[in-house]
């Protein structure tokens, strides 16, 4: 087998086609690009003569360096060209058909020692092996759109796969600057097995009318750090692009959750494929184009300020990381705070660390000492929550637990004014649980508050079925005067943003454990490939294993799904005291504070 990939043919010039020809020629390779229609084979010249052009213009290249990229790229319409390549990359049309007939094609046309690699993110590299004449040669090389921008390949070998082929394309993708991950032969690999069935929920979660496209995608940009939300991603992507990869992992999984979301098939169907097609999910100004235009569903203005109860004064129960949070982020806004703990140190200790994150706000010149000193001044501190007697608001930032909570709700119940309005933290447990802790349920809500609370700007409203219209008006305008972002949902496991990512999370752990990937080679695939901040084990041993087993089981016991089932690996690591960061190790182990 020839493991010097000097020529190199692409065939399928279509966008991703198109940046993967660029990719090579730029950095030196000969390329020669195929494709059947005269119409594509002009765009794709049209292509790279544009982008290199602007390469130039940026200061990415010089204009020589542009010339002689533009002179190592043939085009052409016919496949035979491709016979002298050393590797050829099919990225055609996602079926087994396509891609079968141009393997077979190839097999009379190439070399036996060229390698052949498909571009496919959803079928079968072994399937289209086995049609080949040389199939120890065949494997994936799978590239993230766009190709010139996206360091990630995942490189997958089937059990037919010769070594030496592997190698070679693994050390091409390193050549061209790329991040290779090697991977098995299953549907999606890694970044798409993971990717598709996050927003396949997403779909599903909008489907049900939970809550709207526009919360949905805000709570995972602002909740997760996610460069793009789900409904928005699957517009980029194609929705019939998505329907396609969602049906073959579910062929081979069988995983309901991998079932392809009813509403993908409806808006295929429709021909509202996204972008491309000018309307998906969210409509845009024309087809091809970025720019999301208001339709029938965009979201109205909320209710009226005059709906909401005023809110001047605010109680926070709790002395952890959270309340000291949120008890700074209502300060900064001008609200008079108070913050009752369990013992009156407690509450000192939380008004410090709070002094300690206003220090830095101002050594990083955020606010200035002034301003400082002034919201450190509107927090008073009290060991009872006697002292919640006035407030306008009470938040309850104590443990995730809840009998806890209850408790707490049925004590405030006692001690708040009538009309104060009583709000859980809580990221799993029912808010109508602890609502009916006490004698005014329609007087609580849930604000979810994502940690470090002065730094996130999500914050999930949780209306419960009891829960009166003036008090979500309330919930929604106290959390614009903080500056913070708020989305709608109702009262269930997870909300938004926890129902999506803990499956995800979950479905990287059972690919550990059934040791199709390590977890590096995971995180790098979600970091590279999906935009993602942190990969799914970093998080994990960030938040903590046994916080998110406990999000896992919620989310169980909520939907009676099997494939949220927490996975055994986790379960284990938990059972094992292994909770990530915090005792030191988890996924991976960290040095001892």
């Amino acid at each position: 087998m020839d493991t010097s990939l000097h020529t190199i043919a692409v065939v399928g010039l279509g966008t991703m086609g198109t940046g993967i020809a660029e990719v090579l020629a730029r950095a030196g390779h000969e390329v020669v690009g195929v494709d059947v229609g005269a119409a594509a084979v002009r765009r794709a010249v049209a292509a790279l003569e544009a982008s290199t052009a602007r390469a130039v213009e940026r200061g990415r290249i010089t204009g020589e360096e542009r010339r002689a990229t533009l002179a190592r790229f043939r085009a052409s319409g016919d496949l035979t060209t491709a016979a002298g390549a050393d590797l050829v990359i099919e990225v055609v049309s996602e079926s087994y058909e396509a891609k079968q007939r141009v393997f077979r094609e190839l097999d009379a046309i190439v070399r036996p020692t060229a390698i052949l690699a498909t571009g496919t993110n959803a079928l079968s590299v072994t399937r289209l092996a086995a049609e080949s004449a040389h199939p120890e040669r065949v494997l994936g090389m799978h590239f993230f759109h766009p190709a010139p921008a996206m360091k990630l390949v995942e490189v997958v070998s089937s059990v037919l796969t010769a070594p030496a082929a592997v190698e070679a394309v693994t050390a091409l993708a390193r050549e061209l600057g790329k991040e290779p991950v090697a991977v098995g032969d299953r549907p999606g690999f890694v970044a798409d097995g993971l990717l598709f069935g996050y927003l396949n929920q997403a779909a599903a979660m909008y489907e049900s009318r939970y809550a709207s496209r526009e919360d949905i995608d805000a709570a995972m940009r602002l909740g997760c750090g996610l460069p793009m939300g789900p409904l928005a991603l699957l517009d980029l992507i194609g929705v019939d692009t998505a329907r396609t990869v969602l049906e073959a992992m579910h062929a081979a999984s069988h995983d309901r959750l991998h079932a392809p979301s009813p509403i993908l098939r409806q808006l295929s169907d429709a021909g509202l494929t996204g972008r491309k097609a000018g309307r998906g999910f969210y409509t845009y100004a024309a087809a091809d184009t970025a720019e999301v235009v208001p339709d029938s569903l965009t979201p109205q203005p909320v209710a009226p300020q005059g709906m909401s109860r005023q809110v001047r004064s605010v109680g926070i129960a709790g002395s952890g990381t959270m309340a000291s949070g949120i008890a700074e982020v209502f300060a900064k806004a001008g609200y008079e705070v108070v913050l009752a703990a369990r013992s009156a140190r407690k509450a000192e200790d939380a008004r410090s660390r709070i002094a300690a994150s206003l220090a830095r706000s101002v050594d990083k010149g955020r606010i200035t000492a002034e301003a400082g000193a002034r919201t450190l001044a509107r927090i008073v501190t009290a060991d009872a929550l006697d002292a919640f007697a006035e407030a306008d608001l009470v938040l309850e930032a104590v443990a995730e637990d809840l009998e806890v909570k209850r408790e707490l709700f049925a004590a405030l119940d006692k001690v708040c004014r009538p009309g104060a309005v009583l709000a859980t933290t809580t990221s799993s447990l029912p808010v109508v649980a602890c609502a009916r802790a006490t004698a005014r349920p329609q007087d609580v809500i849930g604000l979810h508050f994502f940690n470090p609370a002065p730094a996130m700007k999500l914050v999930e409203v949780v209306r419960t079925v009891l829960t009166s219209d003036d008090v979500h008006a309330t919930g929604r305008a106290v959390i614009a005067t903080l500056k913070k972002h708020p989305v709608d949902c109702t009262d269930r496991a997870g909300f938004i943003v926890n129902a999506l990512l803990f499956p995800y999370l979950n479905n990287a752990v059972k690919m550990v454990g059934e040791h199709y990937a390590s977890p590096d080679d995971i995180d790098a695939a979600m970091r590279l490939g999906g935009g993602y901040p942190m990969g799914p084990f970093e998080l994990l041993d960030t938040v903590g294993l046994d916080v998110s087993l406990a999000i896992e089981k919620a989310l169980h016991r909520e939907f009676r799904d099997p494939g949220l089932a927490p996975a055994p690996l986790l379960e284990h690591l938990v059972a094992a005291g292994c909770l990530g960061r915090k005792t030191g190790r988890g996924f991976r182990e960290y040095a001892r504070r």
